[in-house]
């Protein structure tokens, strides 16, 4: 390209609107502008002036930068929410709460990474720089709060054993998770197996953990081989028990648990490739109780996490601790339950 094209090229763009453009067609100062813009005329502007500053604001197409006025105040308006695996549809609830719970006075903004794997220091670091009011962490490691070291306000989402640094809302993953064993057992399962999530996250390790000493105390055997782990992904799991279950079937197992509906739902799938009958022949649970679970052939039982909920309190707690109000209860667990369908129990049982 020519110097001269790429000059024609930048005077043909449409040059950024600014207060002191509007001011000049209201024939008003640039403050009157920002009075009007922010919705703060009350007593301080005349109704002639906020007709005409609205009128050269439609004119003009005129937007307020209200994060770059907030970061020059050195205030924000910002939440920065820290998430592994956005591909965990889980997810979804969760930032539905936080964004119901935070109103129209702050923007969320997310943090998150791919499959497999945990959001980095420095990339968190970076968005620290824009100043946020506040930070929500979703499942973070004891490693990740040292190194991040956060000063201002912050709350940890499902993340059991690290209510030390700082508050936090839990769920109580261990609960469902023998609550799952029982129901298992209660049906007469005596081999097992379990589909891990490779996150490696510490609500993953309790689950994990809390079933297999609770199997292993109502005599259900879940064999070190019969543990695997995937991505949060039905195709990765899928994959993965594909590869299983000739040998899970040779030994026994009757029943498999997910650590979460994701995967559950690649199981479904590759038993129904197989013809594996399900409850009949193969029992398949997960966590989460995604609405999906309900509507699947068969419906998913599934421990049932109350992700709007997990999220609405941690956004009601973070907001207190923005606003400067201290927390009645630091630190908040939310119950989970058991939600039995028929991919463990077959119809008319």
């Amino acid at each position: 390209m020519e110097s001269g094209d790429h000059v024609q090229e930048l005077r043909g763009r449409t040059p950024r609107v600014t207060a002191a453009m509007v001011a000049a067609r209201a024939g008003v100062s640039t403050a009157t502008v920002s009075l009007v813009a922010n919705g703060k005329t009350r007593g301080r502007v005349s109704e002639d002036n906020i007709s005409r500053v609205q009128e050269a604001i439609a004119e003009l197409g005129y937007v307020v930068d209200s994060i770059g006025s907030s970061l020059a105040k050195g205030i924000s308006s910002i939440v920065i929410l820290v998430a592994p695996d956005i591909s965990n549809p889980f997810f979804a609830k969760v930032i539905a709460g936080v964004r119901g719970a935070l109103g129209a006075d702050y923007q969320l903004l997310l943090s998150v990474t791919d499959a497999g794997e945990f959001p980095r220091v420095d990339d968190v670091r970076r968005l620290l720089a824009l100043r946020p009011a506040g930070l929500l962490v979703d499942a973070p490691s004891a490693a990740f709060l040292d190194e991040l070291s956060v000063a201002g306000p912050l709350v940890l989402l499902d993340a059991p054993g690290l209510e030390s640094f700082a508050p936090s809302v839990n769920l109580d993953v261990g609960h469902g998770a023998r609550l799952l064993a029982r129901h298992l057992a209660d049906a007469g399962h005596k081999r097992a197996a379990y589909v891990d999530s490779v996150t490696g996250t510490a609500t993953f390790e309790i689950r994990r953990a809390a079933f297999l000493a609770e199997s292993a105390a109502l005599g259900i055997a879940v064999a070190p081989d019969h543990v695997i782990g995937t991505t949060i992904d039905v195709g990765a799991a899928a994959s993965a028990f594909a590869a299983a279950w000739p040998a899970w079937q040779r030994d026994g197992v009757t029943a498999v648990v997910c650590a979460t509906d994701t995967h559950a739902y690649g199981v479904l799938q590759e038993a129904r490739v197989a013809g594996v009958r399900i409850p009949q022949e193969l029992a398949v649970a997960g966590f989460d109780d995604l609405p999906y679970s309900a509507t699947s052939s068969p419906g998913l039982t599934s421990v049932h996490l109350p992700g709007d909920a997990l999220g609405a309190k941690a956004g009601e707690q973070l907001l207190r601790l923005m606003e400067g109000k201290g927390l009645e209860e630091p630190q908040l667990i939310l119950q989970s339950s058991l939600i039995v369908r028929g991919s463990t129990e077959p119809a008319g049982t």
